[in-house]
C-alpha cells in the first residue's frame, strides 16, 4: 500500500454510505469524523467526486496551465480564490478544510503528515488556492448501470492506483509521471466500459490503456503505489484510467514549501450529479475496443465511424480485377487491426521486392515498392522511425529510386535501406534487437508487402511455380524471429498467397489458389492483408493510419489523455502524405525508368500485374481518397 493511501480498515465499510446518502449528508459524517468514513469509493453513488490540490497562490497559474496541458488525469472542475474555503459551484455549504476524510501535508515536496482536518492550517491557507479535479469514483455508478462490475466496490476496497513511466506535459516546476487507476473488467464488457466513460471527460473520460500493465511501466498490479490491491475475476482484463492522484505527484515535483492534497481515495464529494452517457448517436464518439496483441496483451480503441471507413477500404482493395480468386484469402478486419497495431508502433521495418522476372535484370516487378513507399510516407508524417530491408543485390538501385522519390515530393524524407544475411543462428535476433537482447528491440513492427515468401520446402516460388530462391535474401527469418519477441508485431500484404506473411492463410492458399500446394508461403505474420493488387493494400494502410489519427477516440487513447489534439497544421502534413493519382503515377514512372516490369506481363510500361495505371489503379486511388477525405 502506498505511503499516502487510506488504510483498508478505514475504508467505506458503513453500508449506509454506499446506499444512497446525498453528498451533503456524507460530508456531514466526514466532518463529524464518524468511524468508517475513509475511502469514498461507492459513497453517494451518482454524484461527482473530486481530487484536491492546495498550493500557494504564486504557483496557481502554473498549476492551472499544467492541468490544461494534461486534461486526462487533471480535469479542472474549479479553481478557488486565495483563502476561499467553500466551492459553491460544486457544493453548497462546503468547507475544504474539513470535507475530505483525510489530507496529506507536504513540506518541500515531501509527505510530512496525514491529517483529518486542515483547520490548524487556516492562517497559511489564506494565501493558498484550492484546485478541485475530476475523479474516476464519479463514474463507478455509471459503469454499474452499464452492466460493468466494479471490483473495488464489490470487494469494499479503495481502487488500485499506480505511478507510470508515462511523463505528463511539464509546465514550470510541475513535472511528474502520470498516475492511473486500475479496474479489472471482464473481456466481454470492455466496449461497455469504454462507452460508459468516454463521454465523461470531467471524470477522466475513457481508459488510457487496456492490457498488460508493463506497457505503462507497472511491474506488479498486486502492489499499487496508492490504494489497495483489487482481485480480478477469471476472464478480467486490467483497464487503466488516468487518475487525479497525478496531482499528488505534481505537488511532490514542485517542492513547494507547504502544500496539501486529499489522501488518495479520500475524495471531496460534490453536489453535482453524474449522468450516464453509455451510448451516443454520433458514430465519431462511439468507441469500440480491439485486441491488437496477445504478446503482450494489448487492446486499442477506435470510433465506430473510423471502423466503418477502414472496413470500406478493406472491401475496396478486395476487388479482384486479375480474377485470381483472392477473395478466398480474405480475413475480416485484418486491415483494421494492422492499422491499429501500426498506429501504436514507434519503429517500423518494411520489406518488399518480388523477383518474379528471373530472366530479366532487374528481376523485380512494379507491385510492392509503391505500396511500401506510401506506407513509409504516412509513417514518417506520424513521427515514426521507418527503415526498409531488401535484397543486397538491389540496394543500389533502390537507393536511387528513393532519392528520386524524395526529389519529386512523393515522400518527404529518405528512408534508410538495409540488407540482411543469415550468417549464424543469432543473426536475425541481432538484426532486430540491440546486442541480440529481446528486451531492446530496434523495431517494434515488421511489414512485408509483395515480398517473396518461403514455401514449406524452403524454396521461393513465383505464381507460375518457378523457383526463384537464388534471387531472394532470407528476410523471412526476421519474421520468424519476431514471432518470439514480446511486443514485436508483423504484417504481411499479398495478392496471391506466395508472399511473406501470407502463411497465416496457407491452408486456404493450398486449397484455392492455382499451384497453391507448391507456392504457398509457409511463414505467417500476425496480420495478413489480402488485396487484388498488393500496392492497394499498402495504400489502404496509409489511408487507414490517417483515419485513425484524425479519429478523436483513437488519438486521445494514443496520447493517453495528455497534451492536446492534433493541430490543423499536423493534419495538413498527414493529408499531404497520402497517396494521390499524380504521385503514384510519378513513382511508377521512376520504377519503369530503372527497368522494373509489370508482374503478370513483364511489360516495361505504366502497369502493375498486367493492369494499366489508367484507369484501373488510378480509379482505386481516387475511390480511397473519396472514402477517407
Amino acid at each position: 500500500m502506498g505511503d499516502c493511501g487510506c488504510d483498508l480498515s478505514a475504508s467505506m465499510s458503513d453500508a449506509s454510505l454506499s446506499g444512497g446518502l446525498i453528498p451533503a449528508a456524507v460530508r456531514g459524517l466526514i466532518r463529524c469524523k464518524r468511524r468508517g468514513v475513509g475511502s469514498t469509493s461507492g459513497a453517494a453513488p451518482g454524484f461527482q467526486q473530486a481530487n484536491v490540490v492546495i498550493l500557494h497562490k504564486t504557483l496557481a497559474d502554473d498549476f492551472e496551465a499544467f492541468c490544461h496541458a494534461n486534461p486526462g488525469p487533471l480535469p479542472l472542475l474549479y479553481r478557488s480564490k486565495p483563502g476561499e474555503w467553500g466551492c459553491p459551484r460544486l457544493a453548497e455549504n462546503s468547507d475544504i478544510r474539513v470535507d475530505c476524510p483525510q489530507y496529506c501535508v507536504f513540506d518541500d515536496g515531501v509527505l510530512s503528515a496525514k491529517v483529518s482536518s486542515l483547520m490548524p492550517y487556516t492562517a497559511q491557507l489564506q494565501d493558498m488556492v484550492t484546485f478541485y479535479l475530476g475523479c474516476s469514483f464519479s463514474f463507478e455508478q455509471v459503469l454499474r448501470t452499464a452492466g460493468v462490475p466494479v471490483r473495488n466496490v464489490e470487494q469494499n476496497r479503495n481502487v488500485s492506483m499506480f505511478r507510470t513511466s508515462v511523463p505528463c506535459v511539464g509546465v514550470g516546476s510541475f513535472r511528474c509521471p502520470m498516475v492511473v487507476s486500475m479496474r479489472p473488467v471482464p473481456r466481454e464488457k470492455l466496449d461497455a466500459a469504454m462507452q460508459a466513460t468516454h463521454l465523461a471527460p470531467l471524470s477522466h473520460g475513457g481508459p488510457v490503456h487496456i492490457g498488460d500493465p508493463a506497457l505503462l511501466g507497472i511491474q506488479d498490479v498486486c502492489q499499487p503505489d496508492y490504494g489497495d490491491p483489487v482481485d480480478p475475476a477469471p476472464g478480467d482484463v486490467p483497464v487503466f484510467w488516468a487518475c487525479g492522484v497525478t496531482g499528488v505527484e505534481a505537488v511532490r515535483s514542485c517542492r513547494s514549501a507547504l502544500a496539501f492534497t486529499h489522501s488518495p481515495g479520500c475524495m471531496f464529494l460534490t453536489d453535482r450529479e453524474m449522468f450516464a452517457a453509455v451510448s451516443t448517436t454520433d458514430p465519431e464518439q462511439h468507441p469500440l475496443t480491439f485486441c491488437i496483441s496477445q504478446k503482450p496483451l494489448h487492446f486499442s480503441v477506435v470510433s465506430d465511424a473510423a471502423v466503418g471507413q477502414i472496413r470500406a477500404l478493406e472491401q475496396l482493395i478486395g476487388e479482384d480485377p486479375g480474377e485470381r480468386g483472392i477473395r478466398a484469402l480474405f480475413v475480416q478486419d485484418e486491415l483494421l487491426k494492422s492499422c491499429l497495431s501500426l498506429s501504436h508502433a514507434s519503429s517500423v521495418l518494411i520489406t518488399t521486392g518480388f523477383p518474379t522476372h528471373f530472366q530479366h535484370s532487374p528481376p523485380e516487378e512494379t507491385d510492392g515498392p509503391p505500396g511500401a513507399i506510401a506506407m513509409a510516407a504516412m509513417l514518417q508524417a506520424l513521427g515514426k522511425h521507418v527503415a526498409i530491408v531488401t535484397d543486397q543485390r538491389a540496394l543500389g538501385m533502390n537507393q536511387q529510386i528513393i532519392e528520386e522519390a524524395v526529389q519529386k515530393g512523393i515522400i518527404q524524407a529518405t528512408v534508410p535501406l538495409l540488407s540482411f544475411q543469415n550468417s549464424s543462428p543469432e543473426s536475425a535476433l541481432c538484426f532486430l534487437c540491440h546486442d541480440g537482447d529481446p528486451k531492446k528491440p530496434r523495431f517494434d513492427h515488421l511489414v512485408a508487402i509483395e515480398r517473396s515468401g518461403r514455401a514449406s520446402d524452403g524454396n521461393y516460388y513465383n505464381m507460375r511455380g518457378i523457383n526463384i530462391k537464388h534471387l531472394v535474401d532470407p528476410i523471412d527469418d526476421l519474421f520468424i524471429a519476431a514471432s518470439s519477441i514480446p511486443g514485436m508485431s508483423t504484417i504481411g500484404i499479398g495478392d496471391g498467397g506466395n508472399e511473406l506473411g501470407m502463411g497465416k492463410v496457407k491452408d486456404i492458399v493450398r486449397t484455392h489458389m492455382p499451384k497453391g500446394d507448391v507456392i504457398a508461403c509457409d511463414v505467417a505474420a500476425d496480420y495478413a492483408i489480402t488485396a487484388g493488387v498488393s500496392n492497394w493494400g499498402g495504400y489502404a494502410v496509409a489511408f487507414g493510419l490517417y483515419l485513425l489519427n484524425v479519429c478523436p477516440v483513437h488519438e486521445r487513447y494514443l496520447r493517453k489523455g495528455l497534451g492536446t489534439p492534433p493541430s490543423p497544421q499536423q493534419r495538413k502534413v498527414w493529408t499531404a502524405s497520402l497517396p494521390t493519382v499524380a504521385k503514384e503515377e510519378e513513382f511508377l514512372a521512376i520504377l519503369v525508368k530503372y527497368g522494373i516490369r509489370s508482374g503478370k506481363t513483364a511489360n516495361l510500361a505504366l502497369e502493375v500485374d498486367g493492369l494499366p495505371f489508367h484507369p484501373t489503379h488510378s480509379t482505386i486511388i481516387q475511390k480511397m481518397r473519396s472514402l477517407t477525405l
